[in-house]
């Protein structure tokens, strides 16, 4: 009887902890819009007839962006850990432990996640579309 308790404490604490992972994940990808959609919003502002200096203002939403995106997807990594260490039975679900400093020193920091191959190409290539555009297009 207590094995199937401790089973039914450990499936609910590995439900939570999804649930956190799958909210980081939303979020990165809502950043990723938000980001190609300012940078757009801000290349209308500097159209032809507009003051062409509004284009620098598109490096700020993409390095704003590139930061969060970098905390979420650290975060994301943080909470796939402990998911680990939870269904593996390293950690006990007796507690519904969310706090993950106990599985930081696991994985990469947050300077190593920004400059990670996925968000690298991404934002990387926005930031390469606005130089381009400021460099050519004004």
């Amino acid at each position: 009887m207590e094995e199937e308790t401790n089973l039914g404490a450990k499936i609910a604490h590995l439900g939570f902890i999804q649930g956190v992972i799958d909210r980081m994940g939303s979020n990165s990808f809502l950043l990723k819009g938000w980001s190609v959609t300012l940078v757009a919003a801000v290349f209308a502002l500097s159209s032809k007839d507009a003051d062409q200096r509004f284009i620098l203002l598109a490096y700020f939403p993409v390095i704003v962006f590139w930061v969060l995106d970098a905390y979420f997807l650290h975060q994301e990594k943080l909470f796939r850990k402990l998911y680990e260490k939870v269904a593996s039975g390293d950690i006990s679900s007796k507690e519904f432990v969310l706090n993950t400093a106990i599985v930081r020193d696991e994985v990469a920091s947050v300077s190593s996640v920004f400059f990670s191959k996925t968000l690298f190409l991404f934002h990387g290539l926005i930031v390469s579309i606005v130089t381009f555009a400021m460099c050519y297009l004004t």
